[in-house]
């Protein structure tokens, strides 16, 4: 083995016994709490509480604003929009709730909910089509949150949220992989499991750090033996092992237990650390007061003993706990990714948070003052929890890193099922990760991010096909002639006709993809995009689309949406629509790439200034019998689109062997 990181000494010294947190305070005789002098904490807790205070009377919370509906003509929807065959979308009712009691998000498949109906009847063929070709999962059981990916030694690894011995969420240990260009991967042994007693409940969520010799250090959360949440140190255990498969607990852990006022199932998931301007390492910590999400700041010099700051990074309202917190600067003036440690005058810092009341992950822009430690939103109309989100779809506890090999920073994000969990637990598995992204700054805007498929899915591009200039009238669907349907990576342009947009009347009424009646609800300019996994009958179809409103003043404003209500005939799967405005500038075409993997969508508009992933579950619309259209339901314009599309190759993702090192 070799000999670890002077800041990390092995100890054989005999663990500490546990004496309980009380909720809502840390026992004075609690052990291995490295907080130093409780007056300090105290003072740094009361500060916190002052600011949060504060902040609840100068910031309102702007999310969730009421939306008007978007009325069109009256006109009768077209034919492809209305099959007589579609069943009217249910709901059903999760069989057990697993994870709000220990104080972590409800991580079952909360997302049927309402009357119970019975389950559709799935047979091996539908779910076995199901699993994907390209995306990272498990052979088997249930997976969520991403945790500490980093690059080392020539190799990705990428760590999870895993459950070894069943499809749905518990007994939650890290699962590991690794790979040589984040699309190839090779399974692992587990990397840390619920074995010591400040873990026993579950190895939750952690990030890893690089240290500038190299070595690496990671923190995650665990939850005790009686389900307090406290932040521990590991590492691995032969830094020359460019596999990482050994890790070591450090026997003086939790390092961190929740601060005064803070609850004992509300302190979790800590950041990667950056470097202060003294030389200290700081992370961030998720957490809430009342119902105010907050992020507690802490020194370090030596990842064991720590300093709570003073106040905390920042806090938002009415947003609930935060958890998966994510800090990191993005540049100004370059495409290129910034090491976590990086400041200064050409650099912008990114804050996000994963919340637990809509299981949304929401992000903001902003300037970090290293000093004091805090971060302030360049617009508080759209600050965190209350504005942008990384997707609109299903994406949830997202974590990035920065990819020293390539200059660039990476988002890894989990997909969840919308399915039923007796249909999980049938076909043997739950969850996906989404393909990593890309993520900058949009340098146009100044006001989001850009977030795009890294790079190497393009080398799973098999044979392409072009359309060009292929017109599509209002009120229909055109068929496009592919090989197969289940696995493409598609780029398309989009134009309305700029006669119908100067004859369309303007108006001042609100439009929103989730409340408007999705694709079938017929504007002057939209909706018009792509119909991905849709079946000849058009029975089942998922519209992947653009909706643009024409306002009083004569502007155009662009939604971008999917809708899953057509997406499948089986009753027991959400079938919602998503989407929000994506901006538009002068002189650019609509355009968007979708990448289809059996049933999963990623869908990036306007070169990742909106991302909507969905899951799907069509009955009829698989295997060969998966089709594409361009379509067009809008009263007015015409629409003339050109696309390229790619079929996929399948990644290999299969268990190592040594002979693959």
């Amino acid at each position: 083995m070799a000999d670890p990181s002077p800041l990390l000494p092995v100890s054989n010294s005999l663990e500490p016994s546990y004496s309980p947190v009380p909720e809502g305070a840390v026992s004075a005789g609690c052990p291995a709490t490295r907080l130093r002098r409780s007056k300090k904490v105290l003072i740094a807790v009361f500060s916190g509480l002052l600011f949060v205070s504060l902040i609840l009377a100068t910031i309102n919370n702007n999310n969730g604003g009421r939306h008007v509906r978007y009325h069109s003509q009256e006109d009768e929807d077209a034919s492809w929009a209305t099959p007589k065959e579609m069943a009217k979308p249910e709901t059903l009712s999760p069989a057990g709730s697993r994870g709000v009691s220990a104080g972590v998000s409800e991580k079952a498949n909360v997302n049927l909910k309402g009357a119970q109906v019975k389950d559709y009847p799935w047979n091996n063929s539908m779910l076995s089509w199901q699993r994907t070709a390209f995306h990272f999962q498990p052979e088997e059981n249930w997976m969520n949150d991403p945790n500490g990916p980093l690059y080392y030694k020539g190799w990705y690894h990428f760590f999870y949220q895993y459950n070894p011995h069943a499809a749905v969420w518990g007994d939650i240990v890290w699962g590991h992989a690794v790979s040589k260009d984040l699309i190839h991967w090779l399974h692992l042994p587990l990397a840390m499991v619920a074995d010591k007693w400040y873990d026993k409940n579950g190895v939750w969520t952690g990030s890893a750090t690089i240290l500038p010799d190299g070595k690496i250090v990671m923190l995650y959360t665990g939850s005790t033996n009686e389900s307090v949440q406290v932040q521990n140190l590991a590492y691995p255990a032969d830094h020359d092992d460019p596999l990482l498969l050994k890790w070591v607990k450090y026997s003086g852990n939790p390092v961190l237990v929740p601060p005064p006022g803070i609850g004992a199932k509300d302190f979790r998931d800590p950041t990667t650390a950056w470097k202060t301007s003294e030389g200290k390492w700081r992370i961030i910590i998720g957490s809430k007061i009342n119902k105010t999400g907050i992020a507690l700041v802490y020194d370090t010099e030596d990842f064991i003993n720590y300093e709570l700051l003073s106040g905390i990074l920042h806090g938002v309202p009415k947003t609930g706990m935060w958890e998966c917190v994510d800090f990191y600067p993005v540049s100004k003036t370059g495409q290129n990714g910034l090491d976590t440690s990086v400041n200064g005058p050409q650099v912008k810092h990114v804050i996000k948070t994963s919340l637990d009341d809509d299981r949304h992950d929401y992000y903001a822009l902003g300037t970090y003052a290293d000093k004091v430690g805090k971060w302030y939103p360049d617009n508080p109309e759209i600050d965190v929890g209350i504005g942008i989100r990384y997707d609109y779809g299903i994406f949830y506890a997202s974590k990035t890193f920065y990819d020293q090999s390539k200059g660039r920073r990476v988002l890894w994000g989990w997909i969840g099922e919308s399915d039923s969990e007796v249909a999980d637990v049938k076909k043997g598995w739950a969850s996906l990760q989404g393909i990593p992204r890309t993520v900058v700054l949009d340098t146009k805007t100044g006001s989001n991010l850009l977030q795009w498929p890294v790079e190497e899915v393009e080398s799973l591009r098999l044979r392409s096909k072009n359309f060009n200039n292929i017109e599509v009238k209002a009120g229909s669907a055109v068929p496009l002639e592919l090989d197969g349907a289940t696995q493409l990576d598609i780029v398309a342009e989009f134009e309305l006709d700029r006669k119908a947009i100067e004859r369309t009347a303007e108006s001042n009424v609100e439009f929103s993809c989730s409340t408007n009646g999705g694709a079938s609800h017929r504007g002057a300019l939209g909706p018009f995009g792509l119909l991905v996994l849709a079946d000849d009958d058009l029975t089942e179809y998922t519209p992947v689309y653009f909706f643009v409103a024409k306002g009083n003043n004569g502007s155009l404003k662009t939604f971008f949406c999917t809708d899953q209500s057509r997406s499948s005939v089986a009753n027991d799967v959400r079938k919602e629509i998503y989407g929000s405005y994506v901006p538009v500038l002068e002189g650019e075409k609509l355009s968007v790439r979708i990448l289809v993997d059996h049933s999963i969508i990623e869908s990036f508009a306007q070169g990742g200034r909106t991302c909507i992933t969905s899951r799907v579950y069509p009955t009829r619309a698989i295997y060969g019998a998966a089709r594409l259209f361009l379509f067009n339901n809008a009263t007015e314009a015409g629409v003339t689109s050109s696309l390229k599309i790619w079929n996929m190759n399948s990644a290999f993702i299969r268990p190592y062997s040594n002979e693959q090192q």
